[in-house]
């Protein structure tokens, strides 16, 4: 089984990888709702060995079933690290367990992750970069595509003409940047007009990402950028029908009820996502709290986006049976 790769002149919607948030119940029900073509998972970590086969099953289940959601749309496996042979080894591996595409993560700004050589902390060394690209490319079938993800640069923007250049030279299929410098962290400008020189220049298609929270700011990436391939990831998270709106101003299906932030307007039509996440958490919950935890982490992922008045008494209950009662005014029986 094989995935289309990215084209220029065809454009596509991907959904972000978030450590520790889009995970297999969050990708399974984002996927669901529609919009995206594609999902990159979240990292999977290279350190001390190259990554064995039970681990990629257990943090990426699809795998199982043809490297796909339930919806049918694909997951590109995200490696993060920085020795470029186990990176390789593990890229074969993942392909091994079914993964449709492999995608290498050079711009994760946690501090923890880049003091272990992985992440951002890679755009320092474009040779680097172009060494574990060309390692991995080398092993991983041609049918099979190869992307990395990037950022501007650790502290300057102008560091992605280098970088980008690296991971092109090395062999990526196509380059995901995200539009801040490690420095930023995800504090504001995001610097889209410099997406714009690289599409200009380079040989691959470019997948604009950072900031894009509303339909709005969607249209002002795409003319600033000229990008036609995006990728989205707190905001799919604060706005769940914003994909929909995104793929129908693309061209690619879905609706425009985000136009008028569908799910912003009332708690009653966030319920059911909330439920449907229990359904699809439910066997891979380790403790009763597990999908309580994350519905406050969700919840506080789309305050930051907006204000949400009615977050708060929810984000106060232990466990789930109490969130019910604050949104319904009743106890229901949930099975985990």
């Amino acid at each position: 089984m094989k995935i289309e790769f990215l084209k220029n002149g065809v454009p596509a919607l991907l959904l972000a990888p978030m450590e520790g948030v889009t995970d297999f119940p969050m990708r399974a029900l984002l996927t669901e709702l529609g919009g995206f073509q594609y999902c990159v998972s979240e990292f999977v970590r290279v350190t001390q060995e190259p990554v064995p086969e039970k681990v990629f099953y257990r943090l990426i289940p699809e795998l199982r079933s043809g490297g796909r959601t339930a919806s049918g749309i694909p997951i590109i496996v995200q490696l993060l690290g920085g020795d470029s042979q186990k990176i390789a080894e593990s890229a074969l591996t993942a392909v091994k367990c079914g993964a449709l595409g492999i995608d290498l993560n050079f711009g994760c700004p946690a501090p923890t992750v880049n003091r272990h050589d992985g992440g951002a902390v890679l755009l320092k060394s474009p040779s680097r970069i172009f060494e574990i690209v060309s390692a991995v490319r080398r092993v991983v079938p041609a049918n099979i595509p190869v992307s990395a993800k990037l950022r501007l640069g650790w502290e300057r923007v102008e560091e992605i003409y280098q970088t980008s250049d690296a991971a092109i030279q090395g062999g990526v299929n196509w380059l995901t940047v995200h539009a801040r410098t490690r420095s930023q962290g995800y504090a504001p400008p995001v610097h889209w007009n410099i997406l714009k020189e690289i599409k200009k220049i380079a040989p691959v298609p470019i997948v604009a990402n950072g900031d894009i929270k509303s339909l709005q700011d969607f249209k002002k990436c795409r003319e600033v950028t000229g990008c036609e391939h995006f990728m989205l990831g707190r905001g799919a998270l604060a706005e769940p029908a914003l994909a929909q709106g995104i793929a129908f101003e693309l061209g690619l299906g879905g609706t425009l009820k985000d136009q008028h932030f569908y799910y912003r307007m009332s708690q009653e039509r966030w319920l059911p996502l909330f439920k449907r996440f229990v359904e699809l958490a439910g066997p891979q919950a380790q403790s009763p709290f597990y999908t309580a935890k994350r519905i406050k982490q969700w919840l506080s992922l789309a305050g930051r986006c907006y204000s949400i008045d009615w977050a708060e008494p929810i984000k106060r209950a232990s466990s789930l049976e109490e969130m019910w009662e604050v949104f319904c005014c009743e106890k229901k029986e949930v099975a985990l």
